[in-house]
């Protein structure tokens, strides 16, 4: 039998008198709320994700090449190395490795631990050609993984690991088998190793001749359905939740050279998931999806790898990669590769510590924070959020400067009692709402009343999570700096009203 639904009206109809807050028919009154009560400005999108966020504020981090090819010279093995090849003359030692990296100013790595040769820097069950069969005991007690992890918590720095898709020493390379008995299961060993990773590093070079088990042929995939990219995400994110996968993964894409520079113009929206490599230093201004660019570069005058007779690049040339990296939009990852005993050399270290100090002594003092800031227009505050100038100065990153909706242009004046001496003004968007800024030129006053433009040469355009502009217009050149009273930005055009979390002056 069906029984039949009463309506809940029907058991109100013998209440006599309605209760306080109810209305005739006895159903409670919803307070009235409003759709937008803090009056926050809509997204521009696309916008990031939480994890693309989290991975944006990390900006520079090094890169540690190290394996099969530090002891063979080769940039890329065959894959038919003896595994017995693999001999430090000492233990390996991620945390001097990150030790230096943080006394360079940055905050965290990502460790080679398997390269195209195949060969694996930890206990992996997928494959023999691993450092279980290394050439001597302290090959054979080497664990990357565990090691970089465990280094990297005790520093209070973030660290992931690069894999690469390719795997010229595994028969298996090129058919199904490879994919779920090897990579797949690579990458869910990796991500055992930690669940607070912040990246995860595949490389685009995929397919091509190999060793292969022994076939030495050729072998060609379509990398973009081969690896399950979907099936991995979904994987490592459950795991690893604030673990972007860059490259082959499709979260971040290459910014499109290793030579330690971005475009000027950088949008971090892009239209494929693979965006084409000639436009990876400018991304795309109406791109429908979220995919901001990371820079890798070498610190040292050779390979990826260590190679005998090498040296480091200078503290300025390393300087400037920054100001031509992070400084436009992008994150800058850095190679700094260990030598045959698992260890950073003496004179890449001490580079390293010479560029964390120019990093303190240019960056290091923001001269913004006594500045008063002024704007030509001030968003409505809502009811829980203010607008407000000082929002750009009071080191929130989750606070920001708005104008309203209708509004496109703006100027942000700073001024100083006294003069303060400036280098560089550098420019934060809020990006949680999107990137928006399309132009804008930047004015320094000695004595408040005459404005001179400054950056000249400079594509004052985009901004994005960070733009740090030289005033002097030269990313190379330091120089004297220039005594002003006054600095203003003026924003000169914009996708939707802009939004400026910080600004800074140095």
């Amino acid at each position: 039998m069906i029984k039949k639904l009463i309506p809940w009206a029907l058991f109100l109809t013998g209440v006599a008198m309605p209760m306080p807050g109810t209305a005739q028919n006895g159903f409670a009154l919803k307070p009235q709320t409003l759709a937008n009560p803090d009056n926050e400005p809509a997204e521009e999108h696309p916008v990031p994700s939480e994890r693309q966020m989290k991975w944006q504020e990390t900006e520079f981090y090094a890169f540690f090449h190290y394996g099969m090819n530090t002891y063979t010279g080769q940039e890329w093995g065959y894959g038919n190395e003896a595994e017995s090849t693999f001999a430090p003359t000492a233990a390996p030692n991620p945390e001097q490795w990150l030790e230096a990296a943080k006394a360079a100013g940055m905050r965290g790595g990502i460790a080679v631990v398997k390269h195209h040769d195949g060969f694996c820097l930890w206990p992996t069950a997928t494959t023999t050609h691993n450092v279980t069969r290394g050439g001597n005991d302290f090959a054979r007690n080497t664990n990357i993984p565990r090691d970089f992890a465990a280094a990297a918590k005790k520093l209070g720095m973030k660290y992931g690991f690069y894999i690469s898709p390719w795997d010229r020493n595994s028969a298996l390379y090129g058919t199904d088998k490879y994919v779920s008995d090897v990579f797949l299961r690579q990458c869910a060993e990796l991500a055992q190793y930690g669940t607070d990773q912040f990246e995860m590093w595949f490389d685009g070079a995929n397919g091509g001749d190999g060793y292969y088990g022994g076939a030495n042929d050729r072998r060609s995939i379509d990398n973009t359905v081969y690896y399950d990219i979907p099936n991995l995400r979904d994987s490592v994110h459950k795991v690893c939740p604030d673990c972007v996968m860059w490259g082959v993964g499709g979260e971040a894409r290459w910014i499109g050279n290793e030579a330690g520079w971005a475009g000027e113009t950088n949008w971090s929206p892009e239209n494929r998931g693979f965006a084409p490599e000639k436009n990876g230093m400018y991304g795309s201004e109406d791109g429908w999806y979220w995919l901001p660019g990371e820079s890798d570069a070498k610190a040292t005058n050779k390979g990826w790898f260590y190679h005998d007779g090498e040296s480091p690049r200078t503290a300025e040339q390393l300087f400037t990669f920054y100001l031509e990296t992070v400084g436009r939009n992008a994150t800058l990852i850095l190679n700094f590769p260990p030598d045959k005993s698992g260890a950073l050399p003496e004179a890449t270290v001490n580079v390293m510590h010479e560029l964390g100090g120019l990093l303190k002594q240019r960056l290091g003092r923001d001269l913004a924070k006594k500045a008063k800031i002024e704007v030509s227009e001030v968003r409505t505050k809502g009811k829980r959020r203010s607008y407000v100038p000082k929002n750009m100065n009071d080191g929130d990153k989750d606070t920001y400067w708005a104008t309203n909706d209708s509004t496109r242009t703006a100027t942000v004046t700073l001024t100083w009692r006294k003069p303060v001496n400036a280098h560089y003004v550098a420019l934060q968007e809020y990006i949680r709402k999107g990137q928006r800024i399309r132009a804008f030129k930047v004015e320094t006053t000695a004595d408040g009343t005459e404005w001179t433009e400054r950056a000249p040469g400079v594509e004052c355009t985009t901004v994005g999570y960070k733009r740090i502009i030289p005033l002097n217009g030269s990313t190379k050149e330091y120089g004297d700096g220039y005594a002003i009273k006054g600095l203003r930005i003026t924003i000169l055009d914009s996708k939707a009203c802009p939004l400026l979390h910080t600004v800074s002056v140095y």
